[in-house]
């Protein structure tokens, strides 16, 4: 079923693979906020794009511009939540990708975190389709090939494997923060790579034996949810790579 209505996607994807930012630039007639003008422009702009607003439960109440839902209130310190996604990428010899977030972005830069982290925008039809998660798996494939330059036909959103969600929050600088309910997203395939550097400044491989010892010597801080994921979760299921199916549970939400 899965395969089935992928393959009726697959006329539109050509103008998926580029949307993340250029669909929001191309609404010129709308000015970019002043507050906004310290930002780089490409990540500004970005800040446009409507995400999906959801309910505690992961039912779909609404959406709200990627600025609104990663702007901490003053006050009351909360973050909207929202849904977003987190790419585990490994490769054939089962080392996992990594990477530095760019010192362009505005929530979380210079950070070190997986290989994806996003989400499905609300303005994009297919993204919004919640059965098997193929929303979550087309936007999984459109920001891989945005932000690491993985060609398309290289991933398609049924190698993904849905594993879990996983709703956490956090202010970060108290300015910018998150608040999502994340899918986790396990793939294992050598991929071709081509980083965007506004998006990512560095990628490397990691051993699994070798990963404290790396994040150990990492010369930035890691994600919020990236470090919450490697303390609860990440080690068991990169040890069973090859028989991820007993850890899948997409009824409950993991609560960090």
């Amino acid at each position: 079923m899965l395969v089935s209505r992928l393959n009726l996607l697959l006329p539109r994807l050509s103008w998926l693979r580029g949307c993340s930012t250029r669909l929001v630039g191309q609404q010129k007639q709308r000015q970019m906020p002043t507050e906004f003008s310290v930002h780089d422009p490409l990540q500004a702009h970005a800040l446009k794009e409507q995400c999906i607003l959801v309910d505690a439960n992961d039912q779909t109440i609404g959406a709200a511009s990627k600025a609104d839902c990663h702007r901490v209130h003053p006050e009351t310190k909360d973050v909207k939540l929202h849904r977003a996604f987190s790419v585990f990428l490994f490769n054939s010899q089962g080392e996992m990708l990594v990477q530095k977030r760019s010192a362009h972005k505005i929530t979380f830069p210079n950070t070190y975190t997986n290989a994806c982290c996003s989400h499905p925008l609300y303005e994009i039809e297919q993204e919004r389709q919640e059965s098997n998660a193929l929303g979550i798996r087309v936007a999984a494939q459109r920001r891989l090939n945005y932000e690491l330059g993985i060609p398309t036909e290289e991933l398609q959103p049924q190698d993904f494997r849905y594993l879990t969600r996983i709703h956490y929050a956090d202010t970060g600088d108290g300015v910018w923060g998150e608040h999502e309910i994340d899918y986790i997203l396990f793939l294992q395939k050598d991929v071709t790579l081509r980083p965007n550097s506004n998006e990512v400044s560095e990628v490397r491989y990691l051993r699994r034996d070798k990963i404290d010892e790396a994040v150990a010597k990492f010369s930035a801080p890691l994600t919020p949810w990236f470090s919450l994921i490697l303390q609860h979760r990440l080690k068991l299921w990169w040890d069973n790579l090859h028989q991820l199916e007993q850890f899948e549970d997409l009824s409950n939400i993991q609560r960090f």
